[in-house]
């Protein structure tokens, strides 16, 4: 084994280190895993990303939206260069309640997410988990006109 290819990343840390950055609001350090071609997909919003800006754009905008959120991790399998994340995912939004009044509800949404790496980059990050469940339209419309090819 040579010495470059010991310096390359395990994917779980890799993986790892997204995650720990995106907790710490790091927004464009979460983003330098991933490879010059990538893809991000959000299948519980129906979101793709494949320009590392607007990734950056989107995980802003989600903690914008969702200030007190946060994702617990569960499980972790690794298998070759694929990391499988078992998640649980919890927030508050206030919606409008009768007369006025606003309501705080809380969410909590079980998710996963398969991350395919390669040489200690991301090439592929997609979340799977229940869209309706987890509210959190305001992002999905938030990039609705953001369509990528």
């Amino acid at each position: 084994m040579s010495n470059v290819s010991s310096l390359i990343a395990t994917p779980e840390a890799v993986v790892s280190g997204v995650l720990m950055n995106l907790r710490s609001e790091r927004f464009v350090e979460a983003t330098t895993p991933f490879a010059q071609e990538f893809r991000f997909t959000d299948h519980g919003i129906g979101l793709e990303f494949n320009v590392r800006a607007r990734l950056i754009e989107f995980f802003r905008k989600a903690r914008e939206f969702y200030a007190d959120s946060s994702m617990i991790t569960n499980r972790v399998f690794t298998s070759g260069d694929r990391v499988i994340l078992e998640w649980t995912y919890r927030a508050t939004i206030t919606e409008p309640f009768y007369g006025g009044h606003s309501l705080k509800v809380p969410i909590s949404v079980q998710g996963a997410s398969v991350v395919q790496t390669h040489e200690g980059e991301i090439n592929e990050w997609v979340d799977y988990y229940d869209g309706l469940k987890s509210r959190r339209t305001a992002l999905a419309a938030y990039f609705q006109g953001w369509v990528e090819l």
